[in-house]
Order: structure tokens, then C-alpha cells, then sequence
């Protein structure tokens, strides 16, 4: 079984500040120390003409893991999160998005999507969880869901200060 989630934000600042932000090495490596949890760190970068891929390593403390998914995983746990990104022609950027936990029966995958508005821009998520764990699965699932969630307003709201800073 999997489940979907959907999150959007939206920023006053232009899609194109805000993509030059997200893939920026720099802005990647602040905010990995904001909120990457323990461990966190780019693991690779690659940027040219045609875009940006990464993939970054996320930490998350058990004493942050609600009691359901304490009992069942022990210890801290490392998510590796794959992104690319590409520029499109009418000023918006497609994205997707892959989240492996290492020594674990669970990982996600999703497209996102950075569009224009006439007031900023808009941010938009898609991502599909799945936990190979009998019985138990869908309660994990429903964490990782809720914890994504958490993690992308986290980071939303990083961007916007750091855009709101320059």
C-alpha cells in the first residue's frame, strides 16, 4: 500500500529567486544546518545549463519519532533524498524528488513543481510513501506523511527568510 501526499506554499518572491535559491550549494548547505537533523550533508551536487541534481542525507532523532514507529525502527534514522531540477520555457521548473531510508522497507517518490504567479511564485509537492511493514505499514506510512509535510513547511518557510534576508 502507499500513500500520497500534496503540499503547496506560495512566496511573494519570483519562481525564478526562488529556484536560484533552492539549487544554490550554498543556501543547500545552511539549511541543512538549520533543519537537516543530526548527520545532515550533501552527499552530491551536480548543476549546468540543463539544471541541478543532489542528493542530500537527512537525520532524524528517535526521541522526534512518535511511539508507534519508536517501537518498530530503534535509533536515529538516515533519509537520502534525491532531487532534480529543470528550467521550462514559460519560466516555471519541474522537479522530482526520491527519499530512500537506508536499512529500511520504506522510501518515497514525487515531482514538484516551482510556477509564476502574479503575486510570487508557487511551490507544489506530490509524493507517494510506501512501507513494506505488515499490519503496522500504513500507521508508519501516515508518520512518514505527516513528518514530509512537516519537513517541506520547515523548508518553506527557511526559503522564505533567506530570500527575505537578501
Amino acid at each position: 500500500m502507499s500513500r500520497s501526499i500534496d503540499y503547496r506554499s506560495t512566496s511573494t518572491h519570483p519562481a525564478d529567486a526562488v529556484y536560484a535559491a533552492m539549487v544554490d550549494r550554498n543556501y543547500l548547505t545552511a539549511r541543512l544546518a538549520k533543519i537537516g537533523g543530526p548527520g545532515a550533508e550533501i552527499l552530491e551536487y551536480a548543476a549546468d545549463d540543463s539544471g541541478v541534481r543532489y542528493r542530500l542525507k537527512h537525520g532524524l532523532d528517535e526521541k522526534d519519532l512518535p511511539g508507534a514507529v519508536r517501537s518498530f525502527l530503534k535509533g536515529d534514522i538516515v533519509v537520502e533524498r534525491e532531487e532534480t531540477w529543470t528550467p521550462a520555457a514559460d519560466g516555471s521548473y519541474a522537479g522530482t524528488v526520491g527519499v530512500r531510508l537506508p536499512g529500511l522497507p520504506a522510501g518515497a517518490q514525487g515531482t514538484m513543481k516551482l510556477t509564476p504567479t502574479a503575486g510570487g511564485s508557487a511551490f507544489d509537492v506530490h509524493i507517494d510513501t510506501k512501507v513494506n511493514v505488515p499490519i503496522i505499514g500504513g500507521k508508519i506510512e501516515a508518520t512518514v506523511g505527516d513528518q514530509i509535510k512537516r519537513l517541506l513547511a520547515m523548508e518553506a518557510e527557511f526559503t522564505h527568510t533567506y530570500l527575505d534576508s537578501r
